[in-house]
């Protein structure tokens, strides 16, 4: 029960996909002076994969998607369209930093939000006591 609740499998596939983010940027940064490297990033939306979790859309075509298509797994990409410096190199340090900053503070709250709810059904497990 607790597992097949969506907004506990929103928040775990975030989850994930926030650690993945992690060790993308933290490789980005151990690449910072290594000639050619293009960085890479996690081309994933929590919001919009919490979407497609809650909606229950109504198809007009039998073209159309459903409201229930889960496409929602992170997946890692590479910039090879940018350079920042001559050697081809395209990490920026400050940007990546940022990036682990504002990383660092979505997983801490996905933690946080995922702790809340086991928290709350350990207390209706013990009646409340």
């Amino acid at each position: 029960m607790l597992w097949n609740d969506p907004l506990t499998g929103s928040l775990i596939r975030s989850l994930d996909a926030a650690a993945l983010r992690q060790k993308v940027t933290a490789q980005n940064i151990a690449n910072l002076n290594t000639p050619g490297y293009k960085r890479s990033y996690v081309a994933f939306s929590e919001e919009l994969s919490r979407a497609k979790t809650s909606l229950s859309l109504q198809k007009t075509n039998p073209r159309h998607l459903s409201g229930r298509e889960q496409h929602g797994s992170p997946r890692v990409e590479v910039e090879s369209h940018t350079s920042r410096r001559s050697d081809g190199n395209n990490v920026d340090l400050d940007q990546e930093m940022l990036d682990l900053v504002s990383n660092q503070l979505r997983y801490n709250t996905l933690i946080q939000s995922i702790s809340g709810r086991f928290e709350r059904w350990r207390h209706v497990i013990n009646e409340g006591r």
